[in-house]
């Protein structure tokens, strides 16, 4: 497999693409991550929560960490990792305008509907108040792996007989204590046949 670099512009394309990843923040030493929803705009990750532990151990520790990926398969896959700083954009004149950023591009059909909200009552539902938070991106990182030769030349070959097909159905289908057939090595530096 090959394990290939992402430039910064690529980075930011699969942040700009993606609205999934996984959210990184710890307290007292205590990791703790938590999947999330986010939007990118100019160097930012947008996104809201209600006040919970996410929000309590980002106020005492605003360094966190994101991870972003698509897999297709384990020799196709693309993962942007962000080192990053928490803001929280508060509900005062001066941070209007940012909450209003963070609301627009946050307008997805309710996929930032916290499961919080699907385990209350409605009319408590009604009284979630949502904090809006960015993260301020110091570092972003990327890879992409894509088959190498020897897994490219493997995923082409087939299987050259049958037997070697069905060595492990043959083999689950013994009945128990009918031995393995495999050869086990000896102390003297020879091999037996396990029966």
């Amino acid at each position: 497999m090959l394990i290939l670099e992402l430039t910064n512009e690529e980075c930011v394309e699969m942040l700009t693409r993606l609205n999934f990843g996984r959210l990184g923040c710890s307290r007292g030493n205590q990791p703790y991550v938590v999947p999330f929803n986010f939007a990118y705009h100019e160097r930012h990750l947008y996104s809201f929560a209600t006040l919970g532990q996410k929000i309590e151990w980002m106020r005492t520790n605003p360094l966190v960490c994101v991870e972003a990926d698509e897999i297709a398969d384990r020799y196709h896959w693309t993962s942007v990792v962000v080192q990053g700083r928490y803001e929280e954009l508060p509900d005062t004149p001066e941070g209007s305008a940012e909450r209003q950023l963070a609301y627009a591009l946050l307008q997805r059909p309710a996929w930032w509907e916290p499961a919080y909200a699907r385990e209350t009552h409605p009319v408590a539902v009604e009284q979630v108040v949502p904090m809006y938070y960015r993260i301020h991106i110091d570092r972003v990182t990327g890879r992409r792996a894509k088959p190498g030769s020897v897994e490219a030349v493997a995923r082409l070959e087939p299987a050259t007989t049958s037997r070697q097909k069905g060595w492990l159905k043959s083999l689950l289908r013994r009945p128990p204590g009918a031995g393995s057939g495999f050869v086990e090595g000896c102390r003297d530096g020879g091999s037996r046949r396990v029966a």
